[in-house]
């Protein structure tokens, strides 16, 4: 790792953890720094602030993590996690349990959004197999398919809950609003631990881009390797989405920002990306809760209003060929 990437990382972590410490303080209720000790304001700060802030960085990082993956082994740039369908399987779980009246409790939403996203996800992988492999255009295909298919089951319970639209609509979009500390360090640390996991074997990651023929010359078994991948982060997108619904645009920008920053090699670039994309969640998080104060603004929301023009300036540039450069 070179000298000019270790202090990009080690900046980046520094600023995250200043953005955190000041989020606590940031919100509907503005609170200075020498109010901390007041009791309703350190039951602000620590029990309703402190885990979705925790959350923001863990989703952010997760879904910066999972895009890249994606790009990768996709060899698509305008791949983002939610490509092979889990997400969409994960939404009608949760929109079930809405209009079934089993949303009272935030467990009852997560838990049915995690069981629909790990059916979808055995389901796609099903469907792409094919003499025991999983040829890339097979699964990005029956991603494409399942995903158009319950996205359409979705907008039909929608039309036929209308009482409970609001509800399903506010979910769906994302939100950190109900984050619970239980299912944030339950969930979150389960996410960490796979993406630090891919991490570790992002070496891996660098040979397959170089071509799959390349890679097994060089002793990596790469059908094998795209399975591992692509269930690890199928299922830290599972995780996510269940508990703080769809957050578009972050797992798509935040790969290219952090290649313009660092280059494509994954060593370097897996742990960038998670940082920046927990930076980046955490602002359009503080954003979501402060611009429309009483009201709370679907952090998915913001994040698309962000997210879209960066990304349309990075086409305009066609920088998007950055994702396999040496």
């Amino acid at each position: 790792m070179k000298k000019n990437q270790v202090i990009t990382i080690i900046l980046l972590f520094l600023s995250l953890l200043l953005l955190g410490y000041l989020s606590l303080y940031w919100g509907a209720v503005k609170i200075a720094p020498f109010q901390a000790q007041d009791e309703v304001n350190r039951l602000i700060m620590f029990r309703l602030r402190l885990p979705r802030i925790i959350l923001a960085i863990i989703a952010g990082f997760g879904l910066s993590v999972s895009g890249v993956v994606f790009q990768a082994l996709l060899r698509n740039p305008l791949a983002d996690p939610y490509i092979l369908g889990t997400s969409s399987g994960a939404a009608l779980g949760g929109v079930l349990a809405i209009a079934l009246g089993l949303g009272a409790s935030i467990y009852s939403i997560s838990f049915s959004a995690f069981i629909f996203a790990l059916l979808t996800l055995f389901i796609v992988y099903q469907l792409a197999q094919q003499n025991g492999k999983m040829p890339v255009q097979n699964l990005l295909l029956a991603g494409v398919i399942v995903n158009t298919f319950l996205s359409g089951l979705v907008t039909l319970i929608m039309s036929l809950n209308r009482q409970e639209l609001y509800r399903i609509m506010f979910w769906i979009m994302g939100s950190l609003n109900q984050a619970d500390q239980e299912a944030t360090w339950l969930g979150g640390s389960t996410v960490l631990l796979l993406s630090g996991a891919i991490i570790l074997i992002s070496r891996y990651l660098n040979i397959i881009t170089l071509g799959e023929e390349k890679a097994q010359s060089l002793g990596v078994p790469v059908e094998l390797m795209r399975k591992i991948l692509f269930v690890t982060v199928s299922l830290i997108i599972a995780i996510l989405v269940s508990i703080c619904g769809m957050i578009g645009f972050v797992g798509l920008i935040i790969p290219h920002i952090s290649r313009l920053l660092v280059g494509p090699d994954h060593k370097v670039l897996l742990p960038v990306s998670g940082l920046l994309g927990a930076i980046f969640l955490l602002l359009c998080d503080v954003l979501a809760r402060t611009i429309a104060v009483p009201l709370e603004i679907p952090i998915g929301v913001i994040t698309a209003l962000a997210g879209a023009p960066f990304f349309l300036y990075l086409l305009r540039r066609k920088r998007t060929n950055l994702l396999f450069e040496e």
